[in-house]
């Protein structure tokens, strides 16, 4: 991987590394799970918010998260939930008699009826992660070209840049819209920009996300960072310090200078 000490263009992930939709996810949860267990006797799902926050980085797809509220309420050890995820979901979802594609449509339904019927509420869940805002301010002043690329719908990403007075260029948003995996999205910022992949640097808070794009014979030179801020687990932060195609990068690092960030 070329060590270059700046970025000719910096892609980031938008949930999990500029902001923190955890209360978003949780609430839709629990709508969510409202819907699918209406017989269910748990009355105040609230008391499950920070098992939850702390349980997210688990899951790998949303139609999860519904399940996971189910394993807390079903008094499954955290720890198993942690280190057995998997088979902890699989077990819950056989013994429910539910399936993937259900799960995922109510989820979506719920998120749908909400951001339909009360925007402003819906939005209002989101937060910004502790200086990145300023950060990112000060890079849309410098010659470094921005640019995000999320699974979140893009009009969401720019409306909740907007209610932070941050300038943010709208054709620099790559969302769920484009329908491509990431790594076809960086490929196409490059071509866009006609840069070579060393000149490009990708943050991202899902480590399976980052193997992917490594794995791409044409981004093999792109400069990849793991956001330990986001929503990821310490057994991810010790893989990354064992890989040296990837950097583990904190919240207080991405304020400093680029040169700080590389390992």
């Amino acid at each position: 991987m070329s060590m270059i000490d700046k970025p000719k263009i910096l892609a980031l992930d938008f949930d999990g590394v500029i902001c923190n939709g955890l209360k978003e996810y949780f609430q839709t949860t629990l709508r969510t799970y409202q819907k699918l267990w209406k017989d269910d006797s748990q009355n105040d799902l609230e008391i499950w918010a920070n098992s939850f926050y702390k349980l997210r980085p688990v899951i790998e797809t949303g139609w999860e998260m519904p399940i996971l509220l189910r394993a807390l309420v079903l008094q499954y050890e955290q720890d198993n939930i942690e280190s057995n995820w998997h088979n902890v979901c699989s077990e819950i979802v056989t013994k429910e008699n539910l399936n993937k594609q259900q799960v995922m449509s109510a989820l979506d339904g719920v998120r749908d009826h909400w951001i339909q019927t009360d925007l402003d509420n819906w939005l209002a869940l989101h937060e910004f992660y502790p200086g990145v805002l300023e950060k990112l301010g000060k890079l849309l002043d410098s010659s470094t070209l921005l640019y995000i690329v999320t699974t979140k719908e893009g009009r969401f990403v720019k409306q909740l840049l907007k209610k932070q007075n941050l300038s943010f260029p709208e054709d620099h948003i790559f969302g769920k819209e484009v329908k491509q995996p990431k790594f076809d999205t960086l490929r196409q910022i490059l071509k866009i920009n006609q840069e070579t992949p060393n000149n490009l640097w990708f943050i991202e808070d899902l480590l399976k996300t980052l193997n992917k794009v490594k794995s791409q014979e044409y981004l093999t030179e792109v400069n990849l960072f793991l956001a330990d801020w986001g929503y990821n687990t310490i057994k991810s932060h010790e893989l990354v310090k064992q890989d040296s195609t990837i950097n583990l990068l904190s919240l207080y690092t991405f304020s400093q200078d680029f040169s700080e960030w590389i390992k």
